[in-house]
C-alpha cells in the first residue's frame, strides 16, 4: 500500500498519519556534534579527524556519520546553525533591552560569530559546490535581523540614520578579520568603537552634550 505524505488523505478521507518526531537523543547528539565541531574547526581546522569531534561531543564516530555522512554536510550544518543562532538573538535582545543597547549587543554577538567561524573560512572559499548556497543564506538570515534592530534604534534617535545593514555586516566582519592576531577581545573593542560612531550626531548624543 502506498505510504501517504503528511497532510494527504486516503480514498476514505482519512488523514495520513503524522511523521514521527525526531528522537530526543538524536537531537541532543546533533546539537553536541555541532557544538563540538565548531570548537574543533576553530582550533584544528576543518580537516581535523572526525574522531576528535565525536569524542568531544561524547558520541561514537558511527553516530557522527549517521548524522553527517560527508564532512561537507557537517561544515554546512555548523555554519547554518550558528547563523541561525545569531539571527534568532535579535528579537530576544530587542525584547530585553532598549533599541540602542539591543543593537550594540547584537553587533558584539555577530562579532563573536565572525571570530569563531574563522576555522570554517578556508572551506567556505574552497570552491566546493556544497558551500555555494551559504553566502546567500548568511545574507537572508542576518540582514533582516540587523535591519529590524537598526530601524528601531534609528526611530528612537539612538543611532544615525545614514547607515545600511550591509554596511555594518561588512564593517564588523572586516574589523574581526583584521584583528585576527590580536584575539577576540580586541575585535570586540573595535566593534564597540564602531557602535559609538553610530551614535555620533543623533538626538541622544546632542542632548547628552547640551
Amino acid at each position: 500500500m502506498r505510504k501517504l505524505p503528511v497532510g494527504e488523505r486516503d480514498e476514505a478521507g482519512r488523514d495520513a498519519p503524522p511523521s514521527r518526531p525526531v528522537c530526543a537523543d538524536a537531537q541532543r547528539n546533533t546539537e553536541a556534534l555541532l557544538a563540538a565541531a565548531l570548537v574543533v574547526f576553530a582550533t584544528s581546522g576543518v580537516e581535523a579527524p572526525v574522531r576528535e569531534i565525536a569524542a568531544k561531543a561524547g558520541v561514537g564516530v558511527g553516530t557522527l556519520y549517521r548524522h553527517f555522512p560527508q564532512r561537507s554536510d557537517l561544515i554546512v550544518a555548523v555554519f547554518r546553525h550558528h547563523v541561525d543562532a545569531c539571527a534568532d538573538a535579535a528579537p530576544v535582545l530587542a525584547t530585553a533591552h532598549g533599541p540602542g543597547e539591543a543593537l550594540a549587543r547584537w553587533m558584539l554577538r555577530y562579532a563573536d560569530f565572525i571570530t569563531t567561524k574563522r576555522g570554517l573560512a578556508a572551506a567556505l572559499h574552497s570552491g566546493d559546490p556544497a558551500f555555494d548556497p551559504l553566502p546567500a543564506y548568511f545574507q537572508q538570515r542576518l540582514q533582516p535581523a540587523l535591519r529590524t534592530l537598526l530601524d528601531a534604534a534609528v526611530a528612537a534617535g539612538e543611532v544615525r540614520a545614514d547607515v545600511e545593514p550591509d554596511d555594518l555586516l561588512r564593517a564588523v566582519a572586516s574589523l574581526c578579520m583584521s584583528a585576527h592576531d590580536d584575539g577576540p577581545a580586541y575585535a570586540r573593542r573595535m566593534v564597540a568603537l564602531l557602535v559609538d560612531g553610530l551614535r555620533y550626531g543623533t538626538i541622544t548624543a546632542v542632548n547628552t552634550h547640551s
